[in-house]
């Protein structure tokens, strides 16, 4: 009896664990935080960090002055910890193209991924660039443009990135960096700036990754990757060995009220890879199924960092895209 007891509580255990709701995480909402100089504006707000005194950096894809279709947008803007602006870092600077995310490391350095030039920039707290990492395309290349997304993609360089995406640190300084949109991997590199190692290609299975879009690490050291088109986070060791993964599967609430378009259901999902493969066209010319699961108003329903692997149909989440 008791045997047949237990192995009825293991059946039906998983389908109700899976149906216990979301925590709601509590917040209170205050109108202009953030307050801008007169004649500056956001952007798409793609970033946001908070450094040890509390100062909020903003990253927004804003200031563009180029052509309509692929100027550079990127702001680095600095708030005190009442809102009060403080300044802008790094204006004009040559790697802003089309800013992903802004970190803030134990030691209140500025961190922050560029997707568009597929850099990485360290800046000391003084707002003096002191890293970089990667290398944009050279405005005088014949073949300067837009990157291409090849199915599968072609072999990741060390060194090189392909549409960035995040940083994080452990406690002996080293920096992994979730690379990319394009690539599918996860760099390693020392407290110097030296490249260690990377790990991971374009796929499914445990190691692999499609838009590793985020990235943390805890205080044991382990690795913790946002896999978002494959809805699951996966945890390494710091050296990239894999531990485990937990998948993502947040069902879309029924009173959800998109901003653009209707919510996808599971076979739009579904069909969206089979769709795009269809059209044969570069990534940059296709036109995204649209997603709006991360702009849905209501309580929060998981973590950031698990809420940017939710998506595989399009490219939504609700930090930054």
């Amino acid at each position: 009896m008791k045997h047949w007891l237990i192995g009825l509580l293991l059946l039906i255990a998983p389908s109700a664990f899976a149906q216990q709701a979301a925590p709601t995480i509590a917040f209170d909402s205050v109108p202009n935080p953030l307050r801008l100089p007169p004649n500056m504006y956001f952007g798409e707000v793609s970033g946001v960090s908070v450094n040890s005194k509390g100062h909020v950096f903003a990253l927004s894809r804003g200031n563009t002055s180029g052509p309509a279709y692929a100027a550079a947008a990127t702001q680095l803007l600095e708030f005190d910890a009442k809102g009060a602006f403080v300044r802008e870092i790094g204006k004009n600077l040559y790697a802003w193209s089309f800013g992903h995310t802004v970190k803030i490391d134990p030691a209140d350095n500025i961190w922050v991924t560029d997707k568009g030039s597929d850099m990485v920039i360290k800046f000391d707290p003084e707002g003096r660039v002191v890293m970089v990492f990667g290398r944009k395309q050279e405005a005088s290349d014949e073949e300067t443009g837009p990157v291409k997304h090849p199915k599968p993609p072609l072999p990741a360089e060390d060194g090189r990135f392909r549409q960035v995406t995040d940083v994080a640190w452990d406690k002996a300084g080293n920096t992994f960096i979730s690379d990319g949109y394009i690539n599918s991997r996860i760099a390693k590199v020392d407290k110097d700036g030296n490249w260690l190692k990377s790990w991971g290609d374009r796929g499914k299975e445990p190691g692999q990754f499609n838009t590793p879009h985020s990235i943390a690490t805890d205080a044991k050291g382990n690795v913790y990757v946002a896999d978002r088109g494959n809805h699951r986070i996966q945890v390494f060791d710091g050296d990239g060995k894999f531990l485990r993964q937990f998948r993502i599967d947040v069902p879309v609430p029924p009173d959800a009220k998109p901003a653009i378009g209707k919510i996808p259901d599971e076979a739009m999902m579904a069909a969206a890879p089979l769709r795009r493969a269809r059209h044969g066209r570069s990534a940059s010319r296709r036109r995204p199924i649209r997603c709006s699961i991360a702009r849905t108003r209501g309580p929060a329903v998981s973590t950031s960092l698990a809420s940017r692997a939710r998506c595989s149909a399009c490219s939504a989440s609700p930090a930054s895209n």
